[in-house]
Parts: C-alpha cells; structure tokens; sequence
C-alpha cells in the first residue's frame, strides 16, 4: 500500500479550480479534492511582492497517484509556475485512508 498524502493545490480563478478537480477525480489521480474559496497569497514573483485572491484545492491522493497529479495539474493550470505540495498524512481514519487508495489505485 501507498503512502497517502495530501496535496494542495492554488488557482487564479473559479473555473480553473473546477476544472482541475473534476480531471483529477475522473483520472483518479485523487479520490476527493476539496475547493476553498477566498485565499490570499502574497508571494515574490521577478522581483515584485504580488497579492493576489485565489481558490485552494485540497487533493487527498496516495503516493503512487501523485505524478499522474503532477502532469494533469500542470497541464491544465494557466501558471507559469503553479503552487502544487503534497505532504505525507501520519494518520487518519483507517477505513478513509484506505478509500482514498482504492480510490486512486485502482488504475488497471
């Protein structure tokens, strides 16, 4: 069995986050991903401090599932550089972190 993890995953606009979340849970690249609404990211881009309102997505996947997220992320996000990090869950409800493997490796 997999590592599961938690990927988060920020958007510039509404449709772009559906859009993602929809592709990854289709090619089961995550069993659920979570859309928040109203995030602020203030970062450093070429030199300038940027603010801008995004959406964050809260991909719940396994290890084996996350290059396939990776690709599908990148190739649907209009970023140069989208903010895509995954970190390991230590724990959780067994019968979920176990959802979210048969979820995401069932990939035959």
């Amino acid at each position: 069995m997999s590592e599961r993890l938690v990927a988060l995953i920020t958007a510039p606009e509404r449709a772009v986050a559906d859009a993602i979340a929809d592709a990854l849970v289709e090619r089961r690249h995550a069993a659920c991903v979570n859309i928040i609404p109203g995030v602020t990211s203030v970062y450093r881009w070429a030199g300038q401090i940027e603010r801008d309102e995004e959406w964050l997505l809260v991909a719940k996947t396994s290890e084996s599932a996350y290059k396939g997220l990776e690709a599908c992320v990148l190739d649907l996000h209009p970023d140069e550089l989208p903010e895509i990090v995954a970190v390991s869950v230590t724990t959780g409800l067994a019968g979920y972190l176990a959802w979210v493997g048969t979820e995401t490796e069932a990939q035959g």
